[in-house]
């Protein structure tokens, strides 16, 4: 898929020394076709990691893919520099007028804090509002999903003894469901969270529709009104050694963390992390694009 971003986006060249397409605005308009408008409201402390881990997941169809990368206006960013917010990224406000074909809600640090106490719970709260009329289809990951199901279907988090934090072997629930076409049986999908939904109440709800678990992670995919909704509650998107990066990082501050589950060969932080799930990651975010966004958006939109 050739995804069309500034010229001048960092993650850029990083995409293309993967040999990964990836346009530019001059080029893309020079196409006769329409591409698909696709808002990512990026929640996430580092968000450079998280603009090139999704922009990856975007290149594994033929679709055209326009990103606008979106942040909140009342929370002020401490991981990322402002001229990059700036140069990149536009507040909700300046898009709040407009139709997109696909929406992401990204996760954020901010699973221990009840929902009310989060400082842009509010317009969050407004921006999931606005997508059930102005967006195809949104998909939500790891906080940003817990968020989503407790706005819209009063579902409620509930704090874990210790982090779930590694790589998990799941299981696909419901195989005709095109989101979850050409999924093996079973598949492995990185969590790195403090908190859980119970799937008592996920199937309690008739709105929602379970294609995913694990046994030790729970409830992974799932969505809701014919795909107009979608919810991963892990981090499809991480790349080799985001995990790494998330345990050293512990480490340092003296937090409690173990080695990530499944990770590490022979769970041994001094050796490479296997990459399990590439395969994974790139089939569930091209069915979206193509099964929920693209093929249920007209034309003029």
């Amino acid at each position: 898929m050739p995804i069309k971003v500034q010229s001048d986006l960092p993650a850029k060249e990083i995409l293309e020394n993967e040999n990964i397409f990836v346009m530019d605005e001059n080029r893309a308009s020079h196409q006769d076709i329409r591409p698909l408008q696709v808002g990512i409201l990026n929640l996430m402390p580092l968000k450079e990691d998280t603009e090139l881990q999704l922009l990856r997941a975007f290149s594994n169809t033929p679709l055209q893919v326009d990103v606008t990368f979106v942040n909140v206006r009342t929370h002020i960013a401490q991981n990322t520099p402002q001229s990059h917010l700036n140069q990149f990224y536009t507040t909700f406000d300046e898009i709040e007028g407009r139709n997109f074909d696909g929406f992401i809600i990204t996760g954020a640090p901010v699973e221990q804090m009840e929902y009310e106490e989060v400082d842009y719970w509010q317009e969050l709260c407004h921006i999931m509002d606005w997508t059930t009329t102005h967006v195809t289809s949104t998909l939500h990951i790891c906080w940003g999903a817990q968020a989503g199901l407790y706005h819209h279907y009063g579902i409620q988090k509930h704090l874990l003894d210790q982090k779930l934090f590694g790589i998990y072997p799941h299981r696909v629930m419901n195989r005709k469901i095109p989101l979850v076409r050409g999924f093996d049986d079973i598949f492995m999908a990185p969590h790195s969270r403090h908190t859980e939904i119970h799937a008592g109440d996920v199937r309690n709800c008739s709105e929602l529709t379970v294609l995913a678990e694990s046994d030790e992670a729970g409830i992974y995919l799932l969505m809701a009104k014919q795909g107009a909704q979608v919810f991963v509650m892990g981090h499809p998107e991480y790349d080799r050694v985001t995990l790494d990066r998330e345990y050293r990082r512990d480490l340092e501050r003296g937090l409690p963390i173990t080695v990530p589950k499944n990770y590490y060969p022979e769970d041994n932080p001094s050796l490479k992390p296997n990459l399990q799930w590439r395969a994974h990651c790139n089939i569930l975010y091209s069915n979206w694009l193509n099964y929920y966004v693209y093929q249920q958006t007209p034309y003029e939109w």
